[in-house]
């Protein structure tokens, strides 16, 4: 099986993919954070870096959900699905232009259309972590990436807030897969185990509804 996980930035995708996969003893590709070239600079300048961080992120997940359809079992902490919401929002901000939204969804149908020829066609389910925009920015600061934090980028308040109001029509949309939200802020699993227990079982009882676990 192929899960899939998705919501907003810190709603805590890979601390859930982590567990996850050690719970379902399965591998978990995680998104390309870290290593990142382009992620800083774009939070330094937006307008000049948002097509190329998008590009950056397109490919590297086009890579991961290949790598992940080829194999029997894969958790994916955040998929190719997402990524067309935060191109979008960054041509409403005027950080991209009309001819890089057009050649961005282009290069993506065309990417997704290939998926269609691999041994597995779309993922088993999606986890939606759905998180107030407290929660959100609680997490941001828990996690503590400099070029994140408002306190240095005052700029990033409003965008984090758009980030956030883009989700529940992005989810309500989604239709690739079976879907299931986890209530990120009465359910803690970042910090608390029992919460994270609860979660583990949620997701247990939804694989088997599915018939994908027994």
């Amino acid at each position: 099986m192929l899960i899939v996980l998705a919501g907003t930035i810190g709603a805590g995708k890979s601390s859930l993919a982590a567990a996850l996969g050690e719970h379902l003893g399965t591998e978990v590709f995680y998104e390309a954070v870290d290593n990142n070239p382009v992620l800083d600079l774009y939070y330094q300048d937006p307008k000049k870096y948002a097509f190329l961080l998008q590009i950056f992120f397109l490919n590297k997940r086009f890579k991961s959900i290949k790598e992940a359809y080829k194999a029997d079992n894969n958790i994916l902490d955040r998929s190719i699905f997402e990524d067309e919401l935060f191109l979008k929002l960054n041509y409403k901000n005027g950080n991209v232009t009309k001819a890089e939204l057009d050649i961005y969804q282009e290069l993506l149908a065309n990417m997704l259309e290939e998926l269609e020829g691999m041994p597995k066609k779309r993922p088993d389910l999606l986890i939606y972590i759905d998180v107030s925009f407290e929660k959100m920015i609680e997490r941001i600061e828990m996690r503590g990436r400099s070029y994140e934090q408002i306190e240095g980028n005052p700029d990033l308040y409003t965008y984090y807030k758009q980030v956030h109001g883009e989700y529940p029509e992005w989810y309500e949309n989604y239709d690739v897969s079976p879907k299931m939200t986890i209530d990120g802020n009465h359910l803690d699993f970042v910090q608390n185990s029992n919460d994270l227990d609860q979660v583990l079982q949620m997701i247990d009882e939804q694989l088997k509804e599915l018939d994908l676990i027994k």
